[in-house]
């Protein structure tokens, strides 16, 4: 039960505030890619992820109340199903995507080349690895201390998102229309990456950057059910923290696995954020409105 008071004003002063800053992190972000400078701009991407931390202080709200003990005796099922299932559901995304796009499955290390470089592949080899035994490490990774370690880092949404704007939107609106407006925000939120950069999707694909802005809108709309649910059920910031995290980790290794450039196809998967890719995440989030409204009925 969401027992937080709607206070317009502080949300006002938060979105303004998340939104201003966030925006103007975002051009230079573009700015820096577009002067040759793509590794120092993910780092800044990386930091602007605290944007909703700094929009909840700088509305006058307070981050205590937010759910700092994480309780991990009692909370064993949330961090388990926070830590592990992003990873599932993202393995099922890619599968169903390679099923249907067999030829854009691609273990010659396209991908590693096109993000790092052309040395990367002479650096594994140097090191007597293969780029199969870097898929495998990589996917050990994202089930064991990846999820913690990004989950650190996406605390600063966590705390913006599901602390302050989920329950401020879903005192406002009730809750089925508070998480699809809170999944837009989050969302929107991303979209001048989308447009100038091409986060997430690329350039080269129908309907660019709108349609790109809009399926983004669906992830986010479904990744904020879950992490707002986990976050309900612990009663912990870290918990959505972690399973964001994890999504994060995890949205790496279909990528790995992909031809880089697949055109409009990119709008489909392979990771979680593509239409085909992000079924079972959909279906995760449908399963959970219906749980909710058959708990909020009783």
């Amino acid at each position: 039960m969401n027992n937080t008071v709607f206070d317009r004003t502080k949300v006002i002063k938060y979105l303004i505030w998340t939104f201003g800053l966030a925006y103007a992190i975002q051009i230079g972000v573009w700015l820096l890619y577009k002067n040759g400078l793509s590794l120092i701009g993910s780092l800044v991407m990386a930091a602007m992820m605290f944007v909703p931390m700094l929009g909840v202080l700088l509305s006058g709200s307070k981050l205590s109340g937010m759910g700092w003990n994480p309780r991990i005796k009692k909370n064993i099922k949330p961090i388990l199903i926070a830590w592990f299932a992003p990873a599932v559901l993202t393995a099922v995304g890619a599968v169903l995507y390679f099923l249907i796009f067999p030829t854009h499955f691609d273990m010659s290390g396209n991908y590693l080349v096109g993000a790092v470089g052309e040395e990367a592949l002479a650096q594994l080899e140097a090191q007597g690895l293969t780029y199969p035994v870097y898929i495998i490490i990589s996917a050990v990774s994202c089930l064991t201390y990846a999820p913690l370690l990004n989950g650190a880092l996406a605390l600063g949404e966590e705390i913006g998102w599901r602390g302050f704007l989920y329950p401020q939107l879903k005192a406002r609106f009730g809750r089925s229309i508070g998480l699809l407006l809170g999944g837009v925000i989050w969302g929107v939120w991303h979209a001048p990456l989308i447009w100038l950069i091409g986060y997430e999707y690329g350039t080269d694909y129908f309907g660019y950057p709108i349609v790109g802005i809009l399926l983004f809108c669906v992830f986010t709309i479904a990744m904020g059910m879950i992490c707002d649910r986990l976050y309900e059920k612990s009663g912990s910031i870290w918990t959505p923290s972690i399973c964001h995290g994890a999504v994060n980790a995890a949205a790496t290794l279909p990528l790995a696995l992909c031809l880089s450039d697949t055109g409009s196809a990119r709008l489909l998967g392979p990771v979680p954020n593509g239409l085909i890719a992000g079924i079972p995440f959909l279906a995760a989030a449908v399963i959970i409105m219906l749980r909710s409204k058959k708990a909020d009925s009783v």
